[in-house]
């Protein structure tokens, strides 16, 4: 393990977290024809997601939880900006 393994779980929990700030004000849009354009985007309380980038920062190594939530991250952001 190297030394300094816990400092990138905690880059990518503060870049989940500020994601999720960016995109808390995201709502729901739909065309005139009931089509759905944008998917909801689920807000998050700030002691939420602190504790969320607690646990985030807490999960071993190479974990897939992590990489998921970086593609969470992506998806949050696409929603947002179809809006």
């Amino acid at each position: 393990m190297m030394p300094n393994a816990g400092c990138w779980r905690r880059r990518l929990a503060a870049l989940v977290i500020v994601t999720s700030w960016l995109t808390g004000c995201a709502t729901a849009g739909f065309e005139t024809n009931g089509v759905a354009a944008c998917p909801p985007v689920v807000e998050y309380s700030r002691e939420l997601q602190a504790r969320a980038a607690e646990e985030l920062a807490m999960l071993p190594d190479r974990s897939v939880v992590v990489e998921m939530m970086g593609d969470y991250a992506v998806m949050r952001d696409q929603a947002r900006g179809c809006r």
